[in-house]
């Protein structure tokens, strides 16, 4: 076996890689493993990006009971990892025609989940907070303490900040078994080699439930559950203040109609099961679900600067509800699975929750003495004015350079993206750091120097130069030589 670990994580989205940074704080070996080229790809990568502020979350299970807590903590956690947050409140809109009577359900929820400052406001409110909302609405609960983050840069930001503080992550490094010997865990089986461990946490998301029955537990069972969205090019005229939800169902929340941190309008999600775990593939059928139920809301909505639809799927455990707990036939395994909505509002205190469990499994958690709390923050050159991005192209020319046009991303940033803690290593990586890529034309200007630019960092051709995962290369041959070949092939 490889070095031993006092505990492994497998899985790198965004409870992976909270467990990794709150253990990171502890005088622990930890490898945080991911089968995928780059942290955060999966349900992480596409969601709606809320911070919930807790009114929906049932407090009779887990989700309740983290949510709020998790929403509390992230105020602290962003300013100290330099995550991009802003607390903009949440709406849940009734209409004329809704069953109004789930706002006061969801009150008194929230009351129960010790949600903070709620207000039930009227018609008049919301036409003055919300000046394109429906005529038809008629109340919503409002709730400040809700708001939007950049949720693959959260993952990002707790896995770098776990790096500085010691711990190791590997990516490309599937998880093939379990090892354990005398009802104990000792390490994992990798593609890339086994490692020992005396403790391994499942936080596989999707594939949770295949990482459990490694160890004998069928009773998780995941549903991957499809959610389809329109994103809007942030220069789009249309004001939406709030993140702004619909009166919602059994099993979803709705269409909802929000602002992104970096002020793209976002709508969506749909909520379907799906059979597999791998099908991100948009639907007519669902995008014009989101489109007529984001109109219910702001009837003068349109589709005209829309720049991508996406898909994403959650992990609904048959529970629904997060299933964090330790093994009871295997000593040494704990199970973070099922995390769906509201997973990311409540990442911190699932990650607190976990660390609770590994020591009462018998984890010595020994706070480090020089433990590293912040997270330098990137640069952010779309962000700056003028006269601050001079500045910054007179301490380094490359900041002079702007690779990608729509987003105003300099080349200094991709090299940085590149070469910085859990670098980039693919097309989709650099732009999840970066912005490059994530502007109107989607990467048709700066797509291709980007490819060029990991190529050139990384050592590699151009042609090995992935956009995300598997076998997944932007470039098949090169032109010079396809021509060579054709030259020499008529000779």
């Amino acid at each position: 076996m490889n070095k031993k670990y006092d505990v492994i994580i497998i899985g790198a989205g965004i409870s992976g890689c909270a467990v990794a940074w709150k253990l990171a704080r502890y005088n622990l070996d930890i490898l945080l493993l991911e089968k995928e080229a780059d942290v955060a790809t999966g349900t992480t990568k596409a969601n709606t990006a809320i911070m919930h502020a807790g009114y929906n979350a049932d407090p009779d299970k887990l989700k309740g009971r983290l949510n709020v807590k998790g929403n509390e903590e992230i105020r602290e956690v962003s300013k100290k990892l330099n995550i991009p947050y802003k607390e903009i409140g949440s709406l849940v809109v009734g209409l004329e025609d809704d069953d109004l009577s789930v706002i006061d359900e969801l009150y008194q929820k929230g009351l129960k989940n010790n949600v903070k400052n709620m207000e039930i406001v009227d018609r008049e409110w919301l036409l003055e907070h919300e000046p394109n909302i429906s005529k038809k609405a008629v109340k919503a609960l409002w709730a400040p303490t809700a708001g939007v983050i950049t949720p693959w840069e959260a993952a990002l930001a707790m896995a770098q900040n776990a790096v500085a503080n010691g711990a190791e992550v590997k990516l490309e490094t599937a998880v093939e078994d379990v090892l354990v010997d005398e009802g104990r865990v000792i390490g994992v089986k990798t593609n890339q080699g086994d490692f020992a461990a005396d403790y391994v946490v499942n936080a596989a998301g999707l594939y949770a439930d295949e990482i459990a029955r490694m160890v004998g537990i069928e009773k998780i069972n995941i549903t991957p559950r499809k959610g389809e969205y329109y994103i809007y090019d942030h220069a789009k005229d249309f004001e939406v203040n709030h993140v702004v939800f619909p009166v919602p169902t059994p099993i979803s929340k709705g269409i909802v109609v929000t602002p992104t941190v970096e002020n793209n309008l976002l709508i969506g999600p749909t909520s379907h099961n799906v059979e597999s775990k791998t099908d991100l593939a948009t639907t007519r059928e669902g995008l014009k679900e989101v489109y007529n139920g984001a109109k219910k809301l702001y009837p003068e909505l349109d589709l005209r600067d829309t720049i991508r639809v996406f898909a994403g799927l959650r992990a609904a455990d048959d529970t629904e509800d997060f299933v964090i707990e330790a093994a009871e036939n295997v000593k040494g395994f704990v199970n973070v699975a099922g995390i769906q909505s509201p997973g990311l509002a409540s990442s911190t205190a699932i990650a607190g929750y976990t660390a609770d469990i590994l020591k009462d499994e018998g984890l010595i958690l020994s706070e480090k003495k020089d433990f590293i709390e912040t997270r330098e923050e990137p640069v952010r050159f779309y962000e700056m004015s003028n006269t601050e991005r001079a500045k910054m192209v007179d301490q380094n020319k490359d900041y002079g350079q702007i690779i990608c046009r729509c987003e105003t991303v300099s080349y200094k940033e991709i090299l940085d993206a590149i070469n910085g803690p859990v670098g980039a290593r693919t097309v989709n990586a650099v732009k999840r750091r970066t912005r490059a890529g994530a502007g109107r034309c989607q990467g048709g200007f700066c797509g291709p120097r980007v490819v060029d630019i990991l190529a050139e960092q990384l050592g590699i051709d151009p042609t090995e130069v992935k956009q995300e995962e598997g076998n997944s290369q932007i470039l098949e041959y090169k032109i010079k030589e396809l021509l060579g070949s054709r030259v020499m092939n008529n000779a």
